[in-house]
């Protein structure tokens, strides 16, 4: 993340990614514990518009060849990739054999590079099935991995939470 200084910006804050990184823009006299509050902020609103943003089947599938290009020199080639809605204890699943590729419908809305650390993983299905060594050293081909892991193993937390009742209004 980069936080960017105007001294020709006055009261407005904006943010925007720049390839992996997010960029946040703010007027030049603000204290650091404003500009805190305000990248905390643009960091929500950047999440909340991502999440609204929800890819269909052909741009699934479009992004899982862009994916295996990047990371796999374009070696893992599905036949079929789609968003399933029976999917509740797995994120994605893959059928080498026939070379599909299935994404779970809790994914839509999560954060672009948490889509795409699933897809890397179901790619490397296709070129080795299980997950040993070899299919973990594939997935070092993908810059994200940690991160996107960290969020996925998080959200999983979080749903274990007892949840608390809806505050009733009286």
């Amino acid at each position: 993340m980069e936080v960017r200084r105007s001294a020709r910006r006055r009261r407005t804050v904006s943010a925007y990614r720049e390839g992996d990184r997010t960029v946040v823009l703010i007027p030049a006299r603000m204290s650091e514990a404003e500009e805190k509050r305000w990248v905390n902020v643009m960091l929500d609103k950047l999440a909340a518009q991502e999440s609204k943003r929800v890819l269909g089947d052909a741009e699934l599938a479009e992004r899982a060849e862009r994916l295996s290009e990047q990371c796999f020199e374009g070696r893992a080639r599905p036949t079929s990739v789609r968003w399933v809605t029976n999917q509740n204890t797995r994120w994605g699943s893959c059928t080498p054999s026939e070379g599909s590729i299935r994404l779970s419908h809790r994914l839509q809305g999560m954060p672009e590079y948490v889509v795409d650390y699933v897809l890397v993983h179901e790619l490397a299905h296709l070129l080795v099935p299980g997950h040993g060594p070899r299919f973990w050293r594939l997935l070092e081909a993908y810059p994200r991995t940690e991160r996107a892991r960290g969020y996925l193993e998080g959200v999983v937390a979080a749903d274990r939470l007892p949840h608390l009742p809806a505050a009733r209004e009286e």
